[in-house]
């Protein structure tokens, strides 16, 4: 049983390995082209899923791997405080004019 979950894990590195080269955009994949890093990954299944996923694959735009990618509340959020006081702003510059 526990031969067959190994191998099972195996499959799904190798079928994920493949679906992340496919779906990487060619100008992203760095230090081989993309239809090589293909090649190597299903010719030499777990070595080359493992050179992709530290050489190949495009690095995140958040400078890590366990970075939150956007704000969770949206009081973290810069642009929706920064709408919340330029909101409060005009409501006092209309209490200011006298408008209700």
């Amino acid at each position: 049983m526990l031969r067959v979950l190994g191998v099972l894990v195996l499959v799904a590195m190798y079928i994920s390995f493949i679906i992340d080269v496919l779906r990487t955009p060619r100008l992203e994949a760095r230090t081989l082209p993309k239809m090589l890093w293909l090649a190597l990954v299903v010719l030499i299944p777990l070595i080359g899923g493992i050179l992709w996923f530290f050489l190949g694959r495009p690095r995140p735009a958040s400078g890590g791997l366990f970075r939150r990618r956007g704000p969770i509340a949206p009081d973290d959020d810069p642009k929706f405080l920064k709408g919340l006081d330029e909101e409060a702003w005009r409501r006092r510059m209309r209490e200011r004019r006298g408008e209700a």
